[in-house]
């Protein structure tokens, strides 16, 4: 099969019979089959190497104190979410300390093997009961390899960071996950961005391989998002350009783009808008997973 070009891809969706018209050699018009997008293709992660699922199933759904919709679900119904969105194609888990998921998620992928899937989590590094800030990444990343029983982590980032001079303020933790990170222990590292100066500060830090970054298709506070749809956009097509792996969150807004033309369009930005490498979706239902499958291949379609 041929491999098709974004234009090709956008020629073809505009036929609307599933393939593309091309002129042969010889003159002669011919179609070549396109195969349609979904959220379970397989997609590069920028630069890092690691390869995942177009979306990744998030488990932070109104998560704080360890604790999240999914870590609330109880261990059987967790498990058969997991499972139902590995049978149906998708391997990247996105997880954090502050989730209370890893234990839970060990358990729900036992028995596959661990290259068939892609986990990233996140080191909360404000001090919290739960969280031994003196133990910084070091400590944190071997307690959540324990946790998932895992010999290292495929991404680890550096969680919720609103102030500009994040960098200086985590130089240790910063310092501790390039060290695991040369070890092997963590394969690309990061920081997810709850503020439009963090985010630019990540989109051009060389430190920088992963950025989870809020996006969609509203902007602004009410939205979830830290800035205008125009200046959000702007700066994750500058991360991008510097090499940055972007992944993007709040698609929905944090449940308050919740009617299905809302959802829509905003996949269709954020899916179309060459600002994003994966999407992270916090589904908590298998009807949800459905929903999100059906809504990001038609977006594709455009």
């Amino acid at each position: 099969m041929k491999s098709l070009t974004r234009r090709e891809f956008l020629k073809a969706s505009a036929i609307g019979a599933g393939a593309l018209v091309a002129t042969s050699a010889g003159g002669r018009s011919e179609t070549v089959p396109v195969t349609p997008r979904t959220a379970a293709d397989r997609v590069k992660l920028g630069k890092t190497g690691l390869v995942a699922s177009r979306l990744a199933q998030g488990t932070g759904v109104h998560g704080g104190n360890q604790q999240s919709d999914h870590s609330r679900m109880g261990q059987e119904a967790f498990t058969k979410l997991i499972r139902y969105d590995f049978d149906k194609g998708l391997n990247f888990w996105d997880m954090a300390d502050l989730y209370g998921t890893h234990t839970m998620m060990r358990k729900a992928m036992e028995g596959i093997d661990r290259d068939k899937y892609v986990v990233l989590s996140k080191v909360w590094t404000r001090p919290e009961k739960w969280n031994d800030q003196a133990g910084g990444a070091t400590a944190a990343v071997s307690r959540f390899c324990k946790e998932l029983n895992t010999d290292a982590l495929d991404i680890c980032l550096i969680h919720c960071m609103i102030d500009k001079d994040w960098t200086e303020r985590e130089k240790r933790v910063r310092d501790e996950l390039s060290e695991l990170k040369q070890k092997g222990k963590v394969r690309a590292l990061g920081v997810s961005c709850h503020s439009h100066d963090a985010l630019k500060t990540a989109a051009a830090h060389p430190w920088v391989d992963v950025i989870l970054a809020r996006i969609n298709h509203m902007g602004g506070e009410k939205y979830k998002m830290d800035g205008t749809v125009a200046e959000i956009t702007e700066t994750l097509k500058l991360a991008r350009a510097n090499g940055k792996t972007v992944i993007g969150m709040k698609i929905f807004g944090e449940g308050t783009l919740v009617k299905p033309e809302e959802k829509d369009a905003s996949l269709k930005y954020v899916l179309n808008s060459d600002i994003v490498d994966a999407i992270t979706i916090g589904m908590s239902k298998i009807e949800e997973v459905d929903d999100c499958f059906n809504r990001i291949a038609n977006a594709l379609r455009v």
